[in-house]
C-alpha cells in the first residue's frame, strides 16, 4: 500500500510477557519505556496477545451468554453463499429461457434438454452446467451466454437503494404486525363503570 507507513506500537513488555513473545529478563521493547508509566496496551498488542492464548481459556472465558447460528453465519462473512444461490437462480432462469425457445424453434432438442433437465436439476449451477457440457457443449454454452445476458439485464434494473428501502419497510411491518399481535388493548367499559 503506498503512501501507508507502519508505525510500531510502543507497548510494554509486561503487556507482551503473558503472551509467551517476550521473556521475563527483558525490561522493554523501547529506549525510555522504562521512564514512562504503564499505559493500555494498543490494539494490534492485544490482538497478538489474544491470538497467542489458548482455547480452552478462550472458551472460558466467553461463558456468557452468545448467539451461536451456523447457518446465518456471521457479519465478517463475504456473503459467497449469496454470490453462489445468486449464479444457481440465473442459471435456472437461463434454463428455463432456452428451454422456451428451443420449444419454439428445435422441438427434438426441445425434448432432450428438458429430459435432460428432469434428471439432472439446475439447483446447483455449476455441476449442472459441467454434465450439459459433457452431454452436448452447444447447449451449455447457449445457457451460460443466457446465464449472462440475464445477469446483466437484471443489474441495469436492480436499484440497490430501493431494495434496501424495501427489505426495511418489510421489517417495519412485520415488527408492527408482531406488537399488534402481542400488545393486549384495555377494554373500553365506559358503560359499565360506577359513578360515585
Amino acid at each position: 500500500m503506498s503512501g501507508v507507513q507502519a508505525m510500531p506500537t510502543a507497548v510494554g513488555v509486561a503487556g507482551l510477557r503473558g503472551s509467551g513473545l517476550v521473556s521475563s529478563s527483558s525490561t522493554s521493547l523501547f529506549a525510555g519505556d522504562c521512564k514512562r508509566k504503564a499505559r493500555r496496551p494498543s490494539y494490534s498488542a492485544w490482538a497478538l496477545r489474544q491470538s497467542r492464548i489458548g482455547s480452552r481459556s478462550r472458551i472460558r472465558s466467553k461463558r456468557g451468554l452468545g448467539i451461536v447460528c451456523n447457518l446465518a453465519g456471521q457479519y465478517e462473512d463475504s456473503f459467497d453463499d449469496v454470490q453462489r444461490q445468486l449464479m444457481n437462480y440465473f442459471t435456472y432462469k437461463a434454463v428455463r429461457t432456452v428451454l422456451t425457445q428451443l420449444y419454439e424453434l428445435n422441438p427434438p432438442s426441445y425434448r432432450w434438454f428438458y429430459n435432460f433437465v428432469a434428471v439432472n436439476k439446475p439447483t446447483d449451477g455449476k455441476h449442472f452446467l459441467r454434465a450439459l457440457g459433457k452431454e452436448r457443449q452447444e447447449l451449455a454454452e447457449r445457457v451460460m451466454v443466457t446465464r449472462l445476458h440475464l445477469y446483466g439485464k437484471w443489474i441495469k434494473k436492480c436499484d440497490h437503494a430501493k431494495t434496501y428501502e424495501k427489505i426495511s419497510d418489510e421489517n417495519l411491518a412485520l415488527m408492527r404486525e408482531r406488537l399488534m399481535e402481542t400488545v393486549i388493548w384495555p377494554t373500553d367499559d365506559s358503560s359499565t363503570e360506577k359513578i360515585g
